[in-house]
């Protein structure tokens, strides 16, 4: 019991870290993003805003953070889960079995 208990604490544990770090990867995102936001600006941003580059590339990379902290998957979720090994289930009844002799 008390395993099962630390278990879950643990895991918590971890989930509430990966949640931290994602946080600190967005202010840190924010604040390099703004600093070179006002690089451009200031240097003339009419001209080209290259800014945008490194905060779209930096930016996606950010997401996955986000959807990996909050575990957020869109196509893999539980109910595709639970279809596909139903399928596969179904498949494998429906299959003759084969021997190898």
């Amino acid at each position: 019991m008390e395993t099962n208990k630390e278990m879950r604490y643990y895991e918590a544990k971890k989930r509430v870290k990966e949640i931290k770090d994602f946080y600190v990867h967005l202010a840190t995102y924010m604040a390099v993003i703004g600093f070179l936001a006002f690089l451009n600006f200031k240097d003339g941003f009419q001209e080209y805003p290259w800014f945008l580059w490194p905060a779209a590339g930096w930016g996606v990379g950010l997401a996955f953070n986000a959807a990996s902290a909050f575990r957020i998957n869109p196509f893999f979720n539980k109910n595709w889960e639970k279809k596909k090994i139903a399928q596969y289930m179904q498949e494998e009844e429906e299959a003759p079995q084969q021997r190898w002799e």
